[in-house]
């Protein structure tokens, strides 16, 4: 703990903030700086590993979403499209729209659940298990890109941080 307390107060000085959280300008005090917004800075940050993953996926036909659900689907093996949508931070449309256009392709079946006819279950099939193997690999060598200037300590304190926020 005293080493990552060590990285995030070099992070902090760096970038001139305080470790009482103080992103605002030094000279005017209180001024929003959109240079150091979280939200924008997230934003640019996605954008970023969205260009990477584009780069690095060419060939696999996989938008960061499809990649996102098929990759998850890959672990669960079948799923209701419901649940798979929430466990990728989809809203219900975008997920629909997702999951149709991956069963176009062939990558995913999907079936009505016996039980409850409006409940769609969805399967990974074997075109979507080799497909999402190499895209796996571009979604990596994305991340070590985006990642490439964080030494080890920064890196796990990012993904830390990130969960934390996000959870």
């Amino acid at each position: 703990m005293a080493a990552a307390n060590e990285v995030s107060s070099a992070v902090l000085e760096e970038n001139g903030a305080s470790i009482t959280g103080d992103f605002s300008s030094t000279t005017v005090p209180g001024l929003y700086r959109l240079d150091s917004s979280t939200g924008h800075l997230l934003r640019r940050a996605l954008q970023r590993h969205q260009a990477l993953f584009q780069e690095s996926a060419v060939g696999t036909g996989l938008t960061p979403p499809q990649f996102a659900a098929l990759t998850k689907l890959a672990e669960l093996r079948r799923v209701t499209q419901n649940r798979l949508g929430r466990l990728v931070a989809m809203d219900p449309a975008t997920a629909q729209g997702v999951m149709k256009r991956l069963a176009l392709r062939g990558l995913l079946r999907t079936e009505k659940d016996p039980m409850d006819r409006r409940t769609v279950v969805l399967a990974i099939t074997l075109e979507g298990e080799l497909l999402v193997q190499q895209a796996r690999q571009a979604g990596q060598r994305a991340n070590q890109r985006l990642m490439q200037d964080l030494n080890a300590a920064e890196q796990a304190m990012l993904l830390a941080l990130l969960r934390r926020i996000t959870d």
